[in-house]
């Protein structure tokens, strides 16, 4: 195993490249410290459909399943996978790569066979981590790995939308979420975002009026005036009035965001939360599920000046907190059955021992089947909370 030295060696010589170039680093860095003799990068796409390789531009390398297969089972359990290939003299590790609870892809390393033994493996995946951390930065300077998660084009609200996210998933001690987006490439008015601090977790899920880039733009102003009244430490019901301010201020009332506001104290697992429209929250405690129904209160931007109140629930450890938008409890078949609670439900119960990640893609999954259509006319966001709390005074 690689001492806390030869660990910040490697890091240290990660973050000395140019961000393009981290992919041939790791493959020297891995060729020299475990003999490896190929090493594959792969991140997620936009959809959540296939782990797609890292290569130089034009993208010359064949993806994988994001679900299936060895590389497809780490990046979904988010555990190492050995794979014993064709080649009786390697074994090829697929590890996935992760930050702070981010899901980004899969690191595959193939090394001599006999060599993924524990300790092998628990270092290697301490380099994916450090890797990810590298590309995760590296998106700040280069379009290369934004690039690598596209399998096809974006439109322009979408890549309006999925730069104003703050990831796809977050974990701490006291919870972790997953969330997703659909349609991936072609995303105008939904969003999700959240914040957290030493002492409480803001979470927010927004569904801007309309579509394409109209749709963007009022979500895009709604995230970013939440985001500066947030940032001013002021309180819950404060934040969404002066949301609501800035878009009544440029729209006059003619669109409007719903959106679900809630600051979650990780002492406690008290929830402050403002209903401001359509999106829907559902608790999972134990074998029960059940709405927790807020008091609705008005969209921001729909009318100048609105006041707005907090209400509170609890959490309890073992909690699981899952956020839709209109356009997954609003969206009906062909047959003009809606999707409805009882779908969601049923997706749900199914989904409850799965990680928040896998859960949320599961209930778009389970849309776009009711749907019978990938191509959803409308936009849907799910969010999915696991809460595990903390001790009272825990740090």
């Amino acid at each position: 195993m690689k001492t806390s030295g030869q660990q910040s060696s490697v890091e240290s010589r990660l973050r000395a490249v140019p961000p393009h170039a981290l992919p041939a680093a790791a493959e020297a860095l891995l060729s020299e410290g475990y003999g490896a003799r190929e090493v594959t990068l792969f991140l997620a796409d936009y959809g959540l459909t296939v782990l797609q390789p890292v290569t130089r531009l034009p993208y010359t390398g064949e993806p994988v399943s994001a679900h299936d297969g060895p590389a497809g089972t780490a990046f979904t359990s988010q555990k190492p996978v050995v794979e014993i290939t064709a080649d009786p003299a390697t074994e090829l590790i697929h590890l996935p790569m992760t930050v702070r609870g981010d899901r980004l892809g899969v690191l595959s390393v193939r090394v001599p066979a006999g060599s993924a033994d524990p300790v092998t493996v628990l270092g290697l995946g301490e380099f994916a981590t450090a890797l990810g951390h590298e590309v995760a930065t590296a998106d700040r300077d280069t379009d290369l790995y934004l690039q690598a998660r596209r399998i096809r084009r974006l439109t322009l609200a979408a890549e309006m939308q999925w730069q104003l996210l703050p990831g796809r998933g977050c974990s701490r001690p006291e919870y972790t979420i997953g969330a997703h987006l659909e349609p991936a490439y072609a995303i105008g008015g939904d969003n999700f975002d959240w914040s957290t601090g030493a002492d409480h977790l803001t979470v927010t899920l927004t569904d801007g009026m309309g579509q394409g880039i109209d749709a963007s733009l009022l979500t895009g102003l709604t995230v970013s005036a939440l985001r500066n009244a947030r940032r001013a430490g002021i309180g819950l019901a404060d934040q969404a009035a002066l949301a609501d301010q800035a878009v009544f201020a440029q729209y006059g009332g003619k669109v409007y965001a719903s959106t679900l506001l809630l600051r979650f104290d990780l002492d406690t697992g008290t929830v402050s939360a403002v209903d401001a429209g359509s999106p829907q929250i559902y608790r999972l405690r134990g074998a029960g599920i059940e709405r927790i129904e807020l008091t609705a209160q008005l969209p921001l931007g729909m009318f100048e000046e609105t006041p707005y109140e907090e209400q509170t629930f609890r959490v309890e450890p073992g909690d699981r907190l899952v956020g839709i938008s209109s356009g997954v409890h609003g969206t009906s078949s062909a047959a003009g059955d809606p999707f409805g609670e009882q779908a969601l439900r049923q997706v749900l119960g199914a989904t409850r021992r799965s990680s928040p990640h896998e859960t949320a893609r599961a209930v778009v999954a389970g849309l776009i089947e009711h749907a019978g259509s990938k191509d959803l006319t409308t936009d849907a966001a799910v969010l999915c909370l696991d809460w595990t709390g903390r001790a009272t005074g825990a740090e």
